[in-house]
């Protein structure tokens, strides 16, 4: 079936932190990705509405605990493997978690996909 033969190949890919945001980390181990707004019209919107230049994003420890392993490296499914090992059952359903997790990290250019993205400067 498709959605499954999709998920699979999506274990393969290498997920890469997008270089243009800036991120931290609190005490509890929590990430704020610090995501720059660039661009004509951001920069528009600064100027004319006062939004922000800088967005703050708070991830849960699920999605924290995940941001921080990955390396460039790492296929999805190598991610998913320590998920399973850091959280055991919590984590279920874990490639559908996982998936769209990543899904929403890649919508937003948080993360980018080792040769499948331009990476831009």
């Amino acid at each position: 079936d498709m959605a499954k033969k999709k998920n699979n190949n999506y274990l393969d890919f290498i997920p890469i932190m997008n270089p243009k945001n800036d991120w931290s980390q609190d005490e509890q181990g929590v990430v704020t990705i610090h995501m720059v707004h660039r661009g004509f019209y951001a920069t528009i919107a600064q100027k004319v509405f006062h939004t922000p230049r800088v967005s703050h994003i708070k991830l849960d420890e699920y999605g924290s605990f995940l941001w921080k392993r990955i390396n460039g490296k790492r296929t999805v499914g190598q991610l998913a493997q320590q998920m399973k090992e850091q959280f055991g059952d919590q984590a279920e359903p874990l490639y559908d978690r996982l998936v769209k997790y990543m899904q929403i990290l890649h919508n937003n250019e948080f993360i980018l996909f080792r040769g499948k993205d331009k990476v831009k400067p």
